[in-house]
């Protein structure tokens, strides 16, 4: 058995381990040849993944032409803002009998465009179907500890999801399938900038009445999002969505909330950005979710106030009190008989 992934950050490594310690010899793409040679001579990736052994059925590599040509199918654990570049540089190499399920949490800046859109735009119509993506909450270093993790699949055409879930499916992976693609893409990329305000209460000092708030209303505001997009509701009381918000903004292997917290002891987003190789994707994602809901008209006061603590310099604790000081309203308003089926919609139908 063999399966390509295109990407050996924290989450594409962690992957590799896991389908590697299942019985699969796994092609692993690094854009960087530091990368490659690490995984190959000392079977580690100390800059994306700290302390775990990679196993010899892991083959990492800078030839994404090899690892395409010798796998149906493909992962792609890729940053957000980076999934448009990587998939043309793929596009050459992949033919209709392909499969590619991405792994991305974020919405790309300056297009709004879900993963799924953005790949779809740039492959060829023939492969529309072929696209997939799994999230859920799973901390890369958990899952490659083996420890029990749950995700959900979800294609517009189901085979895909179905195939995602035999692949991944162990003892310590479950997954569940999804036609909500939408709903999916939305859970996990927005969770990550709930992620950063729990960040910034905690490192305000505030307390679990404020986290628990903060993840509640959060919830209420990508369900009113995901609505005004066409998701089903009921997945965010799922894995992608309260799954991932949970684990997101509870515990400290989470970025986005380690994030948080510095900028609220001061440190600009510039600093925090730099700090680290790794993506927090919830910066970004904030900008994106502004925008969205500004073009679909969708109340979202927790992102535009974390919006302008990070991009217009409003202080942490001024920002605090404006939410909690807003006009009263009910705490339910949305209006479920607006909602659209995904289940219908294709890529590209905001």
């Amino acid at each position: 058995m063999r399966l390509g992934i295109i990407g050996a950050g924290g989450w594409g490594t962690a992957l590799a381990v896991l389908l590697a310690e299942e019985g699969y010899t796994v092609d692993l793409w690094a854009r960087e040849l530091e990368v490659t040679d690490e995984i190959n001579t000392c079977r580690s990736n100390e800059t994306f993944l700290e302390g775990v052994f990679v196993p010899e059925n892991v083959v990492a590599t800078c030839d994404m032409e090899r690892v395409i040509k010798m796998n149906q199918v493909l992962l792609a654990p890729v940053p957000a803002q980076h999934m448009r570049s990587v998939i043309r540089q793929a596009r050459p190499h992949l033919t209709r009998e392909h499969v590619l399920i991405h792994a991305a949490k974020g919405i790309e800046e300056g297009s709004l465009m879900r993963m799924s859109e953005v790949i779809a735009q740039e492959l060829p119509a023939e492969l529309a179907n072929n696209i997939g993506v799994i999230s859920g909450p799973s901390h890369a270093e958990e899952v490659a500890r083996r420890v029990p993790t749950a995700v959900v699949a979800a294609s517009y055409h189901m085979p895909v999801a179905k195939l995602a879930q035999e692949v991944l499916m162990c003892s310590t992976f479950r997954v569940y399938t999804s036609k909500d693609v939408i709903g999916v893409e939305l859970g996990g990329a927005l969770k990550n900038v709930i992620a950063l305000g729990t960040g910034v209460s905690d490192g305000l000092g505030f307390g679990d009445n404020t986290r628990a708030a903060i993840m509640t209303r959060g919830i209420a505001e990508i369900v009113r999002l995901g609505a005004a997009l066409g998701a089903n509701p009921m997945t965010f009381a799922g894995l992608s969505g309260m799954g991932d918000v949970i684990v997101t903004c509870m515990s400290m292997l989470s970025r986005n909330r380690r994030a948080g917290m510095a900028i609220a002891k001061g440190k600009s987003v510039d600093t925090v950005m730099g700090s680290t190789r790794m993506v927090v994707e919830g910066v970004t994602t904030t900008k994106a979710a502004v925008a969205l809901s500004k073009r679909l008209n969708v109340e979202m006061p927790i992102a535009s106030t974390l919006y302008a603590v990070l991009f217009e310099g409003l202080d942490p604790r001024k920002a605090v009190e404006d939410l909690m000081l807003r006009m009263p309203v009910p705490e339910t308003r949305l209006k479920f008989e607006h909602i659209k089926d995904s289940s219908h919609s294709r890529p590209g139908s905001l």
